[in-house]
């Protein structure tokens, strides 16, 4: 299950979200496990609704071109997890970036209303641009995400509006 460690006197509507953070597969987790690490963003308050990106480290350099493309990717709970946006939009919510499991990643996102951009070690242009985020100009908490079978990490949070 995902895991969110949420950040209780911080809240986002638009803004920029700056972070260090690793993700492996935890010991003894299940064969689809990818140390899944990131950012869940104006979450609510009884987390049943959130939008997020992360990483799936072991992706990275996976030796097929279709789970590397798989390195990143964006969902927005409750209407739509990550099978959904694939399933209905393939390639539009997730993209490739070089990443190693268990290594510090520099994790930049700017969000400004409906737009969200995900940029990695530092990267002058986004990997990954969600235009049409799913629950509109809303306002929320700011959490770390861990996904299933992961050991995350998280480092040198800074956020500016």
């Amino acid at each position: 299950e995902d895991t969110f460690a949420i950040l209780k006197n911080l809240e986002i509507q638009d803004g920029t979200i700056e972070i260090d953070l690793a993700g492996k597969p935890a010991e003894g987790a299940f064969g689809g496990a990818r140390g899944f690490v990131g950012v869940a963003f104006r979450v609510a308050p009884d987390v049943s609704r959130f939008e997020c990106f992360y990483l799936r480290p072991t992706n990275g350099r996976a030796n097929e071109q279709l789970r590397r493309n798989h390195s990143t990717q964006y969902i927005s709970y409750p209407d739509y997890p990550w099978h959904r946006l694939r399933k209905e939009s393939p390639s539009k919510y997730e993209a490739y970036v070089d990443l190693v499991p268990g290594e510090w990643t520099k994790v930049k996102i700017v969000i400004e209303g409906t737009q969200a951009k995900l940029y990695v070690h530092g990267a002058e242009q986004p990997c990954l641009i969600v235009s049409d985020l799913k629950h509109g100009a809303s306002k929320g908490k700011l959490a770390l995400w861990a996904g299933p079978g992961s050991d995350c990490y998280f480092s040198n949070l800074r956020v500016s509006k």
